[in-house]
């Protein structure tokens, strides 16, 4: 009669041998790679990130430390020296590189510390509506029924507004328009594009097996959304806020154009352009400049998202 004890013994050290051998399996060269690994591979053989990446880099660098790219001053201008000053372009990172404009202050400088606000604001719209935008579309997605006929609604009631109308509106009603007030006024509307993307996702991702099994496994809807269901459908969601900094960046100085972004003590390139539209026949630099920091901003941010909705999208490839 064999023994008991010790077929159990043989059993589980059975058992042990094979989940070493799984872990071993899965530790090879050979593995399958996830999304975001494939996608990481992928990206760091294009040529449209690396160059939209290393924009965005100094960009980044110019808006923390603009002091470092620098030494004039961007508020005070000599408007017995530097009125209307035509570009030096063999004085590289001076002052007097891109010119200077009616008030003699340095459009270099100006420029350069002109990058903070623009960058700043890009990046706190996005975050704000990716989080709230994505919240919104990640519970109507996954409740369906009443919640997500509610949460729909809302997205479509604010989704008719105009957006820049809309955010002309709002900040109208503020006598100073400073940053976080600039941020949340388009928060406040831009959120719904991200919802819409973000429903659409979680409603594909939630029938899959793996969320049935956590489902049936006795899994809580906490963890369903936010370790199964949220990282298998965040991929679309990054895509567009990407691609939507720029128009975020493109919003705010379209406001301070018209005088409803940031105020006169304020840089902004949206001012600096519309500062220079009287002098944009006989000193076409004043506007050049500015425009073109702002051209070339949005250009990297669109083109970081290109590259990561192609690497993301296996059907692209």
């Amino acid at each position: 009669m064999p023994d008991i004890t010790k077929t159990a013994a043989a059993d589980e050290q059975a058992i042990v041998d094979a989940d070493e051998a799984i872990v071993d399996a899965g530790d090879a060269p050979g593995k399958p790679r996830s999304l975001w690994d494939d996608a990481w591979r992928d990206l760091r053989r294009r040529p449209l990130f690396l160059i939209s990446s290393a924009l965005i880099l100094v960009l980044l660098l110019v808006a923390a430390f603009p002091g470092m790219f620098t030494s004039a001053s961007p508020s005070s201008g000599d408007l017995t020296h530097h009125f209307l000053q035509k570009p030096s372009l063999g004085h590289v990172f001076q002052p007097d590189w891109f010119g200077y404009d009616r008030q003699g202050r340095s459009i270099y400088a100006r420029v350069v510390y002109g990058t903070r606000n623009s960058i700043m604001v890009g990046l706190g719209v996005t975050i704000l509506v990716t989080l709230f935008g994505g919240l919104v579309g990640m519970l109507a997605g996954y409740f369906g029924g009443f919640w997500d006929s509610l949460l729909s609604r809302l997205t479509d009631v604010f989704f008719g507004i105009p957006f820049l109308l809309g955010a002309m509106v709002v900040l109208n009603a503020f006598e100073k328009r400073t940053a976080p007030v600039i941020i949340g006024a388009l928060a406040f509307l831009g959120w719904t594009q991200i919802a819409r993307v973000m429903r659409g996702a979680v409603i594909t991702t939630k029938h899959s097996d793996y969320v049935v099994a956590a489902r049936a496994l006795g899994a809580d809807t906490k963890r369903i959304l936010f370790r199964h269901i949220l990282p298998n459908a965040i991929a679309p969601v990054i895509v567009v806020a990407t691609i939507s900094l720029g128009t975020y960046i493109v919003a705010e100085s379209t406001l301070s154009y018209l005088g409803l972004g940031f105020g006169d003590d304020a840089l902004s390139w949206g001012g600096d352009i519309s500062d220079a539209l009287s002098d944009i026949r006989n000193n076409p630099h004043t506007l050049i400049f500015p425009a073109g920091m702002l051209s070339m901003t949005v250009l990297a941010f669109i083109m970081m998202g290109d590259a990561v909705r192609e690497a993301l999208d296996p059907k692209l490839r």
